[in-house]
């Protein structure tokens, strides 16, 4: 643990503050007299038809460009982006005074300029050194996602550099959130502009912007940000660091050790680590925890970092906190998990400082991990300890879990890689299926040894891009014919809950034929409308959706279906029903013990796509994101609210005017590991 000391001017600061303050008791403008701020005025009718106008325009040029051959997603992308950013502003708000207005016209300049330059094929700013906007076509939903980059002064394209992730903290979701983003960064495109004084490249994702905590498609958004950069510039995939501060701290202290072979090094700072301990953390702006329910204890595994603590053998992990911070009580809950799992905890916290940490204390934690890639182990990633609760986190070094014996049960598996390929492992726990990927048993006399027993491998051996498959059947473990990719059952990416849908391209699908009751035709079309709102607020994006006569063979291979409506109103829920571990008809609801009366009761659930083509994609029913509201607006309550299914009673849904959903959840809980049984948790 490492303590910072208190400054040695902290008398004469507070000194200074109190003398300021008795200047301000005395101050005319302290009295009152102080000329009042404007009013906030909105745009008027003329300058909001003059930025639309504008918009049009520049939207046309965008549809052009994007049917150049000449023109990358990437580069369309840095362009688009600024269109889009101008495009919530005008819609959502608030432009009301100078400054935003400054901010408008600025980012509607930064457009016209960056088209101009893609229709002269001269773009500058994917050469730039310095403060650079960039962005990317999401896969998600097909919107523009920007991404802030520092590049340093003296990069040069032909040496890979360290790259450090930085995840920003929270960020009030208004109209002009991304403007406002868009705007930290160089106000021009000048590719002679001077560079940052540093070694590395800073990426800084938006990650969908509020209080998303990069869950979900914000975590995919991470991913798509990386991968864009290392699209345009050369990276060292063996120096990136993952770092964050306050939101940005909960991100890193969860994506760092859930995916602990992916980072050199992480950095959280100010983050707490438990959704239960952050809520009771006390600030002025929380509300308390929804009734927590057993399902709700159960999908928290997903999203709590804590849970992954052990992870953190895999990489250094160097988390820092403020003395004062009202966080402190997670970092200490952090730190003693450390303990628990016997793992040194290189902690920094500043002395006095609050939640607004100094430079003093972030220049501490970059020293020390500057000094863990330095002294960085040359045989790191031999040794697997890797503990996850479910096949959304499942990969680390050479090692991927394909089942689990129970999701949101702690999986753990710890194996050694020797020189020659042989893989010493002890028994794995709550896991049925895995692949052992090259290096792990790729030399001739390779050997494989489970819980002290040696499994026969005949002539199999692991070679690139062919990993071994092993299943434990019967109590014991063997090697099976196949790759990971032909596994039924819960496997990665077809694990669930339905709020995994959303972290992959998905579509949404409304139904255009009669419900077979009225109440549950009214609640699926305010329930889609509603995450269409929410998507376009929060999410920013537009939400897909198509009527479910214009779904083609593409959308089925591509894309998650994420019907609304009921048999008689969808007819791909119709078509799915077959295949369902439920079924519904006009009069009942049919799951496990459940069989309410479907003319007031629905069903929201997830289930692998049964489609003709649809292999490796969900089909979902009658839900967007299971959180809303207040959830939607503070970070802790960002977990799943149902599981696998729900049974939903329904209330009158008839006002067109409101995104509310009359809508009672009787029960909540998962399919089990074949997706055939129904699982309902229990206190």
């Amino acid at each position: 643990m490492f303590v910072l000391k208190p400054l040695a001017n902290v008398r004469t600061i507070r000194t200074a503050a109190c003398f300021l303050a008795a200047l301000c008791v005395v101050s005319p403008f302290a009295a009152g007299q102080a000329p009042s701020p404007p009013p906030p005025a909105p745009l008027t009718e003329a300058e909001q038809e003059e930025a639309r106008a504008t918009l049009a325009g520049l939207n046309a040029r965008l549809a052009e460009l994007r049917k150049n051959p000449q023109v990358s997603s990437d580069l369309w992308a840095d362009a688009d982006v600024f269109v889009k950013a101008a495009t919530w502003g005008l819609d959502f708000g608030p432009i009301n005074d100078d400054k935003s207005r400054t901010l408008l016209k600025n980012t509607l300049r930064r457009a016209a300029d960056r088209i101009e330059a893609l229709e002269g094929g001269k773009p500058v700013w994917d050469k730039q050194h310095g403060r650079v906007a960039r962005a990317f076509v999401s896969t998600v939903d097909g919107s523009t996602q920007p991404f802030g980059l520092v590049i340093p002064a003296n990069y040069d394209a032909s040496k890979p550099f360290r790259l450090d992730v930085v995840l920003h903290g929270s960020m009030r979701p208004t109209g002009i959130s991304e403007m406002q983003f868009l705007s930290q960064y160089n106000a021009t495109d000048d590719k002679t502009a001077r560079g940052a004084s540093q070694d590395w490249i800073e990426l800084h994702p938006l990650g969908r912007l509020g209080e998303n905590a990069y869950r979900f498609e914000g975590e995919t958004d991470v991913d798509e940000a990386i991968a864009c950069v290392l699209r345009h510039y050369n990276i060292d995939r063996s120096r990136t660091v993952l770092r964050g501060s306050s939101l940005g701290g909960v991100g890193a202290w969860a994506i760092g050790l859930k995916r602990p072979d992916r980072w050199a090094a992480v950095g959280p700072a100010c983050g707490p680590v438990d959704t239960y301990v952050f809520a009771a953390s006390p600030r002025s702006n929380f509300k308390p925890l929804d009734p927590v329910t057993p399902w709700h204890k159960l999908t928290l595994h997903m999203v709590d970092a804590i849970d992954y603590t052990a992870n953190a053998r895999m990489v250094p992990v160097v988390p820092l906190m403020g003395e004062l911070d009202e966080y402190m009580s997670s970092h200490r809950l952090i730190e003693a998990e450390f303990k628990k799992e016997g793992i040194p905890f290189d902690g920094v916290i500043e002395f006095g400082a609050g939640h607004a940490l100094t430079k003093k204390g972030f220049t501490e934690q970059f020293a020390i991990l500057n000094k863990a890639l330095e002294q960085a182990a040359p045989d790191r990633g031999k040794r697997v300890h890797f503990t996850t609760w479910t096949l959304k986190y499942n990969r680390c070094f050479w090692v991927e879990l394909l089942g689990l014996g129970r999701h949101y049960e702690r999986a753990l598996i710890q194996a050694s890689l020797a020189d020659d390929g042989s893989v010493t492992m002890e028994e794995p726990q709550n896991i049925t299926r895995l692949a052992l990927y090259p290096p792990a048993l790729a030399g001739k006399d390779s050997k494989l040894t489970i819980g002290g027993k040696v499994i026969p491998l005949g002539t199999r051996r692991g070679s690139e891009g062919s990993p071994i498959v092993l299943a434990r059947e019967n109590g014991a473990w063997h090697v099976v014919d196949g790759s990971p990719s032909q596994t039924t059952g819960k496997r990665p990416g077809l694990q669930g809950p339905i709020d995994d849908a959303f972290a992959t391209k998905f579509l949404c699908v409304r139904g255009t034929g009669t419900p077979l009751n009225p109440a549950i035709g009214a609640w699926a079309d305010a329930n889609l409308a509603r995450f269409t709102d929410e998507w376009r607020r929060h999410y920013r994006g537009n939400l897909p959706v198509k009527n479910d006569r214009d779904v083609t063979d593409e959308d089925l291979r591509t894309s998650n279906l994420i019907l609304f409506g009921d048999p008689g109103s969808n007819s791909w829920i119709a078509e799915a029903l077959p295949a369902m571990p439920f079924q519904w008809s006009k009069e009942t609801l049919q799951l496990r013990s459940h069989r309410p009366s479907a003319a007031d009761h629905a069903l929201s659930a997830i289930a692998p796509s049964p489609f003709p083509g649809a292999a490796g994609k969900y089909v979902v029913f009658n839900s967007g994101h299971t959180y809303h509201g207040d959830a939607l607006r503070l970070s802790y309550m960002v977990y799943p609210r149902l599981g696998d299914w729900a049974v939903m009673k329904i209330g009158p849904n008839n006002n067109a005017k409101t995104a509310a959903v009359d809508e009672t959840v009787v029960q909540s809980g998962f399919f089990d590991e074949d997706w055939r049984g129904v699982i309902e948790p229990k206190e």
